[in-house]
């Protein structure tokens, strides 16, 4: 007979339910127009749902755009209501008390990234936004890939230029909706008035594909939050997640180096688990600490699980974080019994439902 407590909740996934829940919340009042270069037309796209909002009846209002927008942005905001800035330290801001009071229905707020001055209510633009946005007015902003406070490095080293401003991911994650603002490479050029360079338009290729990719995360985060919010266990993801299995025994070496290539080649994300083996001898403790710094240097996100059964404590793991790839060894010395019963890897196999199993021999 089960026991009453067999079917009760589990609190943790009642308290990712109700978090979820509440990021939902919060998201339906956030929008972002996202590009990967200045330039690619993110005011205009802005003011022009703007313009279309109004028409539609809704309340809006515009709390900041960017200075020397251009005409075609001049022409939208001749029709828009707009708050003027508040001046702090001599510097431009938003007038949060003013935007509050007035209380729209829909707030545009160009330059997400910027950060405010000394004596000001927060430190940065995307801190006044999240105010906005908690107390119930919904926010479209704008931002571009090099901004986000992630992404910061990886964009550096390809445009070479270092920006100060930044964003948090997570912040950004929060959005409802994320539009990338995409035009092609040369067509931005021409825009910009620079030349032709194809070293130039390769690099604004990389920033491209950084921008798309960062889109379909926020996506994927937010199926998991829409799944979750619903009490239903999210079981895939929109982009690659690599999981590579250690043991104390085997060489990991080539597992890590092939789920290093993968991440990279598909720009996914390299988690590594070990699961806790108790009694190990001074050469398997030195060789698995080994690996482990290994996983390390190559930038994989190290977890070591806790479990009493390894093989349904990896595959919780690989669940819980919408894994699309398992990595695992496998010992080319199995018994005969084994191989006819089905031996650990044949479960991992048969339970990693959705998931891709790669075995390496060793």
């Amino acid at each position: 007979m089960t026991g009453r407590a067999d079917s009760r909740p589990d609190p943790e996934a009642l308290l990712r339910q109700v978090m979820a829940q509440e990021r939902q919340e919060v998201r339906e009042r956030l929008k972002i127009f996202l590009g990967y270069a200045s330039g690619v037309g993110k005011t205009v796209r802005m003011l022009d749902e703007a313009r279309r909002r109004k028409e539609r009846g809704q309340d809006v209002v515009i709390g900041a755009v960017q200075p020397r927008a251009g005409p075609e942005a001049a022409a939208l905001l001749a029709n828009l209501e707009v708050i003027p800035f508040q001046i702090v330290a001599g510097a431009e801001v938003l007038d949060l008390d003013r935007i509050l009071a007035r209380k729209p229905g829909v707030c545009f707020i160009d330059g997400l990234a910027y950060d405010n001055p000394p004596g000001s209510r927060h430190a940065s633009r995307w801190e006044d936004v999240k105010e906005l946005v908690e107390r119930g007015i919904t926010v479209v902003t704008s931002l571009n890939i090099q901004h986000i406070e992630e992404e910061r490095e990886k964009a550096e080293r390809i445009t070479g230029k270092r920006v100060t401003q930044t964003v948090p991911k997570n912040f950004v994650a929060q959005a409802d909706e994320i539009v990338v603002v995409d035009v092609p490479g040369d067509m931005l050029l021409a825009r910009t008035g620079e030349h032709a360079d194809p070293e130039r338009a390769r690099r604004l290729g990389e920033l491209r594909e950084m921008t798309l990719l960062l889109a379909a995360e926020v996506v994927d985060r937010q199926l998991d939050d829409a799944l979750e919010a619903q009490g239903a266990d999210p079981m895939w993801s929109a982009h690659e997640r690599i999981l590579v299995c250690l043991t104390p025994r085997a060489n990991a070496s080539r597992m890590l180096a092939s789920g290093k290539r993968n991440a990279e080649r598909f720009r996914g994300d390299l988690l590594v688990a070990y699961v806790e083996q108790p009694g190990l001898g001074v050469e398997e403790q030195t060789r698995l600490e080994a690996t482990l710094r290994e996983a390390r240097e190559m930038g994989g996100a190290v977890h070591v699980l806790e479990g009493d059964e390894p093989i349904s404590t990896i595959l919780r793991f690989a669940r819980a974080n919408r894994i699309t790839q398992i990595f695992v060894g496998h010992s080319m010395q199995e018994s005969f019994w084994k191989r006819w019963m089905g031996g650990p890897l044949d479960r991992l196999i048969r339970g990693a439902e959705g998931m891709d199993v790669r075995v390496f021999p060793h």
